[in-house]
């Protein structure tokens, strides 16, 4: 086994890409979301199977998957792991300037805007809790609303999260009947005008309750459109991280990844 540390930001996925192509027939890809993103971006089309050792700031894929958040009781568990193909979702976004692919889900609207002014020192220092100081901050504000396109349909709402798990930041389940195994999205489209409506709406997460709270709808898709009004800043978040802003094309890419999934998840699917 080769052990290859990422040097900075954005590289991750070139080491996996290099090790394929010199004959790995694993790759084990130690972090949070973020480095999870990275990695699996590199191994897109390949059937080389991505395993995964929880660490960073959260590892929601980890969460989802009954895995364990603790490094070492997951690595001694690898080997009752079995390789089963996935899909992804990849987003084009900037007219096409920027294109990523994400294993977990796509957050459009608020909480995108909350992951692109995170306090980076804070987070660095805090975790989590740099989320809800960037989350509060908001608190009374009006939102940009966003005009959502799918399924034949259009609608304005301010937050859309379309997700492949039902695990969200390690604290919430939003989506609560898709998997890993599926190839849609289940898709949570948040209505309001105002940042104080999601005071409601967090109250609903806490409690299950969302699906038939007032401003709320959810449903499945394969693939979205997302735009803006002009001169009004709206981003895009995958697997938690700061992707780009709007306009944004958003779509299911079948059988794109081979990921190692633990016995009890396997039977979900």
């Amino acid at each position: 086994m080769t052990a290859a540390p990422t040097t900075g930001p954005a590289t991750a996925g070139g080491i996996a890409r290099e090790h394929i192509a010199r004959g790995a027939d694993l790759i084990l890809a130690a972090g949070g979301d973020g480095t999870i993103n990275e990695v699996a971006e590199g191994m897109i089309g390949s059937s080389v199977p991505l395993g995964i050792l929880p660490a960073g700031t959260a590892n929601v894929l980890a969460m989802e998957m009954r895995m364990g958040t603790k490094l070492a009781p997951v690595a001694q568990r690898l080997e009752e792991c079995t390789p089963r193909r996935v899909s992804v979702g990849r987003l084009t976004c900037e007219n096409g300037k920027v294109e990523r692919y994400f294993l977990l889900m796509a957050g459009i609207g608020l909480d995108a805007h909350v992951v692109y002014h995170i306090n980076g020192p804070l987070k660095a220092r805090t975790g989590k809790f740099a989320y809800w100081v960037a989350g509060w901050s908001l608190f009374g504000k009006r939102l940009t609303q966003l005009e959502l396109e799918m399924n034949g349909r259009k609608r304005t709402c301010s937050f859309v999260l379309m997700s492949k798990v039902r695990n969200y930041g390690g604290d919430f389940e939003i989506a609560r009947e898709v998997t890993l195994f599926d190839d849609e999205f289940e898709v949570v489209v948040f209505e309001g005008k105002s940042s104080v409506a999601y005071v409601k709406y967090l109250a609903g997460m806490a409690m299950n309750r969302l699906a038939g709270m007032k401003g709320v709808s959810i449903s499945r898709t394969k693939s979205a459109r997302i735009t803006a009004a002009p001169n009004s800043p709206a981003y895009v978040q995958v697997d938690g991280e700061y992707a780009g802003h709007l306009p944004a094309e958003i779509r299911i890419v079948p059988d794109a990844l081979t990921l190692l999934i633990p016995p009890s998840y396997n039977k979900m699917g």
